[in-house]
């Protein structure tokens, strides 16, 4: 924005140098001429000479320009981000196989066998994982479940679904029916009820955990599970029939809206609420350790002497500091911190909890002498936020007094704090493909570590040998919607893992290279509503997963009958990048016989009868060999005989 000028000055477009000090004629001898200093001259426009403008014109040509150049800027970036997205890689896109369209809005959802178990409103449904078929449905509550989880029994399942107001219940679900097992928290007096926070089932089904809150306080409840006389009750009801209850048919209301197209079938659902099932045995309660604070034992000898109920790394309860070194050191530590504490809040809340059954051998070495059943969890780890500390407890009563040490301890790299821990099965990286070797594996762990910092770290513990920890996934810097907020690793393929970002993209990565295999994403007029926190499950025997789909139109309806949300099923075996990964997953252990990965992975006991069949066959070929030259060498000597008597 200028001013209008003269003819003079429209031709007068450029800049010039303009000297600070007067002009003088030189001299006629190039020596004598003054040394030029940049400093003597100023960079003037020629424009802003002529046609200054007077105020508020030349603020708000100010503004213009501002807004002209910030423009730019944003205009450089876009194009520089458009350059580099156009210059990277893109893995291949697959689309799911099997759409499930609902009528209700789904909470959460578990798999389990050829199973889907959705939680929404007063119940869950149960649908079928390949034709996407409701089969059963039960709802009898008076609120909405918001959690579910499903474990494989066998031929049966175990469901464990908690409603809104945090009562967490346990189901049996077989070919004759459903049936009520018991409702962990549920209590008469409303003032004394808890809150379950998480459910965690073991694998097998041999074990059950529960968070649970209340009255200002948390613990965790661990029930050991009687799934062989549930069996037993249900092949036999007339041992466990409760004469004070029927048989319910419950007869499921079609609504109108639901159309003979939709790939919903309602069907009457058995629940035997007249079969009175064993309840589950409570074992351990386990609550948050205590802050630590000044010794109450006499002599170092009762020190040593106390024993606490749990493995590893102990909690720190058991020392000889006293209460003034305590008071002398938080005094020290408070006056170096002071700037980083003043700003802290006061109000102190509730440690959670993050737990897992454990296999053996995942976390801690077995005792050589203790028998443990495959496939059975014999350790709980617990890790509550705001402690340093990941706590063992055993699951077995022959390990009370044997108990397995931590195969290591290891520290993320500074700044990483933990969010989320997945274990994984132990794999092997076999002729360039990760697979799992057969036969039972000792003292070996790999475990995927989410940071909040949304970095990935992989974590590898072998037996006596030092821990190592590998990042996957850096932090974002540049594209900060690629933050991965979820990761689940995949049990029907080796090494492999699905990572979740905030931009809503989905990925399969293979750990062990580690790089991206292929990504998935739901058709293109559907999206995830909450790509930050997606609803997803994984199955643990089947290579496929579920995705919640959302449409971008039905999202911002204000009816909520008319939404139709969708569940997405991706079949990982149907995709032909990930079919010979899926058909190779395992391999014999005498077809790695001369792998010395296989060879390290091996219990102590199979290692050393691997190693002496070794020894006995090359002494055996030894022992061959000299009998074989024994003979030559005979044979020669008569020859030689006979020779010599011609």
């Amino acid at each position: 924005m200028s001013a209008p000028g003269g003819s003079q000055v429209r031709k007068m477009r450029l800049s010039s140098f303009v000297r600070k000090v007067l002009l003088e004629v030189p001299s006629p001898t190039e020596q004598d001429w003054p040394q030029d200093d940049e400093k003597d001259f100023a960079f003037k426009d020629s424009e802003q000479e002529l046609e200054s403008l007077p105020q508020p014109y030349r603020m708000i040509n100010k503004m213009v320009n501002l807004l002209f150049d910030q423009a730019w800027e944003v205009i450089m970036k876009r194009d520089a981000l458009r350059e580099a997205e156009h210059s990277r890689v893109q893995p291949t896109i697959y689309l799911p196989l099997v759409e499930s369209k609902l009528n209700k809005m789904p909470n959460c959802m578990a798999v389990s066998q050829d199973y889907v178990f959705i939680g929404g409103a007063k119940g869950f449904s149960i649908y079928n994982l390949y034709d996407a078929k409701r089969l059963y449905i039960w709802e009898k509550l008076k609120v909405d479940v918001t959690s579910i989880w499903a474990a494989d029994l066998g031929s049966e399942i175990l469901i464990a679904p908690v409603d809104e107001t945090g009562i967490a219940r346990l189901f049996y679900f077989c070919k004759d029916g459903l049936f009520l097992i018991k409702a962990i928290n549920e209590v008469d007096d409303i003032s004394k009820q808890t809150t379950c926070l998480k459910t965690e089932i073991s694998h097998g089904g041999d074990f059950a955990a529960f968070l649970l809150q209340g009255a200002g306080d948390i613990w965790l409840d661990v029930y050991r599970l009687p799934k062989e006389s549930w069996l037993k009750e249900v092949e036999h009801p007339q041992l466990a029939i409760d004469p004070k209850k029927k048989v319910r048919q419950l007869q499921l209301n079609t609504p109108d809206s639901v159309t003979s197209d939709n790939l919903e079938m309602d069907i009457n659902i058995c629940f035997r609420g007249d079969i009175k099932l064993s309840l589950p045995v409570h074992i351990m309660r386990i609550k948050p350790p205590k802050p630590v604070t000044g010794t109450t034992f006499k002599s170092p000898l009762e020190v040593f002497a106390k024993i606490e109920d749990c493995s590893g790394l102990g909690s720190g309860q058991n020392h000889f500091i006293k209460d003034t070194q305590w008071e002398q050191q938080e005094a020290i530590f408070k006056a170096l911190f002071k700037k980083y504490l003043d700003g802290e809040c006061g109000e102190e809340q509730l440690s959670m909890a993050t737990f897992h059954f454990l296999l053996p051998g995942r976390v801690t070495t077995m005792p050589a002498d203790v028998k443990s059943p495959s496939g059975v969890a014999c350790v709980l780890g617990i890790h509550w936020t705001g402690n340093h500390n990941f706590f063992l407890y055993s699951l077995n009563r022959t390990l009370k007094d044997k108990a397995g040490f931590p195969l290591g301890v290891v520290a993320l790299p500074k700044g990483c704090s933990c969010q989320s821990v997945h274990f994984l099965k132990y794999y092997l990286v076999h002729q360039g493909q990760n697979v799992y070797p057969e036969g039972p594996l000792k003292s070996h762990m790999k475990c995927v570590v989410l940071c909040t910092d949304s970095s990935v770290h992989l974590v590898t513990a072998r037996g006596t040998q030092e821990p190592t920890v590998s990042v996957l996934v850096e932090r974002p810097v540049k594209y900060l919607d690629e933050a991965i907020c979820a990761v689940a690793p995949v049990p029907a393929l080796p090494g492999m893992v699905l990572t979740f970002s905030r931009n809503g993209s989905v990925q399969l990565m293979d750990v062990a290279k580690p790089q991206i295999i292929c990504a998935f994403a739901p058709p293109r007029t559907y999206h995830l509503a909450v790509p930050w926190t997606p609803m997803f499950v994984v199955s643990l025997h089947r290579p496929c997963f579920l995705l919640r789909g959302d449409h971008p139109d039905e999202i911002e309806s204000d009816d909520a009958k008319d939404i139709q949300n969708s569940i997405f099923c991706f079949n990982l075996e149907a995709y032909p990048l990930l079919e010979n990964i899926c058909n190779l997953c395992t391999v014999p252990q005498a077809d790695m016989t001369d792998s010395m990965a296989f060879a390290q992975v091996l219990p102590l006991e199979k290692r050393c009868e691997s190693f002496l069949q070794e020894r006995f066959q090359k002494l055996e070929k030894k022992v061959k060999e000299q009998e074989h030259w024994t003979r030559l060498r005979r044979y020669s000597l008569l020859l030689q005989r006979e020779t010599s008597r011609k």
